[in-house]
């Protein structure tokens, strides 16, 4: 999205409110302030900005978009002191690994989280939005006997099939801990050297997996049939069934993920910041998002007037939330340029 595009507004001064509710702002609370919102561009921060339209009009604040996130962007504005990001959306990983340094520790007095999953709201950050990693298996290969979990996808003897895997990037933590527990890990004490093991179980799936790399090269696998189990974004599994892939998914243990809503170190109106935050949390902004991308909504009040196939794939419900599983975040922080290591020998074929 062009930097500098205005979603201006109206309103009179005061800040965030004193005990807040999220999705509320006082009227004319930011009048005459200007807030830079970055995030990825495209239909979802399109949609973002869509869901912000009644926080602008009420608080009277004059809303900039920018982007995409770059997290050396970030770093460079911190460290020359010149902060013109006011609210950041990340990926995952960033605001735990630059928590205090880049990103803002939250004031969570400023902010009503009330409403956000159990264990999604971070020191520095909260959810901007949820989507998942799911198994999709081709129903005509596996007619009655279709997998049913992660133990499955990786049992090549009672399940056989080419499978593919997220090779787009970075490691993904939440499929080397199946990996891991599959071949008889128990990750509350895993250890770095077990990162290893969990890639090794990945690579014993055999020479035939294959790694895609966009989430569209992995909705066509699914599309033409190529491959028998894909791991694949909750989006793309999504639209591929949409499109007429004879494709399931299985549920149990869905891998979480999300993008993160920040403050940057540094920036000039925290207050106003938490303002944007609070407003964007709430029920009605959410169920906008979803409608305009197609991403989950992060506040559990949220019903979103979607058509079927989006809402058989949205991962906000109760039964879905119960059956998410969440990666233990601050291990891999920790261990995470161990695991790029190994992931990059996997991806090479070593």
């Amino acid at each position: 999205m062009a930097a500098g595009l205005a979603v201006a507004l109206s309103a009179a001064p005061a800040l965030a409110q004193d005990k807040p509710v999220a999705g509320e702002v006082k009227e004319g609370a930011l009048k005459g302030k200007t807030l830079t919102f970055v995030s990825y561009g495209g239909i979802y921060q399109d949609g973002q900005i869509a869901a912000l339209q009644d926080f602008v009009q009420k608080s009277g604040v004059r809303l900039l978009s920018d982007g995409p996130t770059e997290i050396a962007k970030v770093q460079a504005q911190v460290e020359s002191g010149n902060v013109t990001w006011d609210v950041v959306d990340t990926a995952d990983f960033p605001p735990y690994v630059h928590c205090g340094t880049l990103f803002q520790k939250l004031d969570m007095s400023k902010l009503d989280v009330s409403h956000i999953p159990k264990g999604q709201v971070g020191e520095c950050s909260v959810p901007a939005m949820n989507y998942g990693v799911i198994i999709m298996y081709n129903k005509d290969k596996y007619k009655d006997n279709p997998p049913k979990d992660w133990k499955d996808f990786f049992d090549t003897a009672k399940f056989p099939g080419v499978r593919a895997i997220d090779g787009s990037g970075d490691p993904v933590p939440g499929l080397i801990e199946q990996a891991f527990i599959v071949d008889g890990g128990d990750v509350s004490k895993m250890t770095p050297a077990d990162i290893g093991k969990g890639i090794a179980k990945i690579k014993a799936l055999g020479p035939d997996t294959i790694f895609w790399k966009t989430g569209a090269e992995s909705q066509q696998l699914a599309e033409s049939g190529e491959a028998d189990m894909i791991m694949m974004w909750t989006g793309r599994a999504m639209t591929a069934a949409k499109n007429g892939a004879n494709y399931a998914p299985v549920w149990k243990n869905w891998l979480v993920v999300m993008d993160q809503i920040t403050i940057p170190v540094g920036a000039k109106d925290t207050d106003a910041a938490y303002a944007l935050i609070n407003a964007y949390l709430g029920k009605k902004a959410q169920e906008v998002l979803t409608e305009k991308t197609s991403y989950s909504p992060i506040n559990t009040e949220a019903k979103p007037k979607v058509d079927d196939f989006t809402a058989a794939y949205l991962t906000n419900t109760p039964e879905r939330v119960a059956q998410g599983y969440q990666y233990n975040m601050p291990f891999w922080v920790k261990n995470y340029a161990a695991a790029g290591e190994k992931w990059t020998e996997l991806m090479a074929g070593n």
